[in-house]
């Protein structure tokens, strides 16, 4: 099955001209033919293509239904992007795939990049949610430095995973519990937190985790880390 993303479906009755272009030019798809388009909210339409303009096909909703997610837990990835951009790129493309409601790229002390602009993670998590046939689109929030996570952002549970062998850490597949409402969990860059970084999370009621005995990349790491919750829960349902 094809979708088609149109965030604005109900209000304008037409596809976006990158999605028009590619329904009518490339798939050949002609007026009369049914179309299945997604707002990225959760709901999933079904429509009737009413003419082959490439730029702003028209369309008329024939039926609506909620898509429930795979998953029932908020989870909140919030990872130091990467230097390459191919690997903090190709992250966006996974977590949407195996199931993310936010990504939070995190400005800290030792982060190998400063700056990062959001509009190609963006596109990148779209393309991902309509191969995976999801109809949830993921927040992507802006580079945004640790201390405001910690303190602005909340969940049911929250974890820090870190290197730091002097600072404890317990194992997140044993200190996660299956069934939580929302769960956030914060990944260093690969230099790690620095430890007053740490103590601050740990401070703000963080609980340090550790991935297993394996040294794994940032983005590695917060795969992992997310697939994690998605099993627990999975075994727990």
């Amino acid at each position: 099955m094809i979708q088609f993303y149109a965030p604005d479906i109900e209000q304008t009755l037409q596809l976006p001209e990158d999605e028009a272009r590619h329904c009518i030019k490339v798939l050949r798809t002609r007026p009369g033919s049914l179309v299945e388009v997604i707002d990225g909210k959760g709901n999933r339409f079904t429509c009737r293509l009413l003419d082959d303009n490439p730029r702003h096909a028209s369309v008329v909703i024939e039926e609506r239904c909620a898509v429930t997610p795979a998953w029932s837990t908020h989870i909140t990835v919030a990872v130091a992007p990467t230097k390459n951009m191919d690997r903090m790129e190709w992250l966006t493309e996974k977590l949407t795939e195996i199931g993310v409601n936010r990504i939070i790229p995190v400005l800290c002390r030792h982060s190998e990049r400063k700056e990062i602009k959001i509009e190609r993670l963006q596109r990148i998590a779209i393309s991902a949610m309509k191969q995976s046939l999801k109809a949830q689109l993921p927040e992507i929030y802006p580079m945004t430095p640790l201390r405001h996570i910690v303190t602005d952002i909340d969940a049911d549970m929250r974890f820090i995973a870190y290197c730091d062998p002097s600072i404890p850490r317990k194992l997140l597949a044993k200190e996660y519990k299956p069934g939580c409402k929302s769960v956030i969990i914060l990944i260093g860059p690969e230099g790690d937190f620095d430890p007053e970084e740490i103590k601050e999370s740990l401070d703000s009621g963080y609980i340090p985790v550790t991935l297993g005995d394996n040294r794994l990349r940032t983005e590695t790491a917060a795969l992992v880390a997310c697939d994690t919750f998605h099993i627990i829960n999975q075994l727990k349902s």
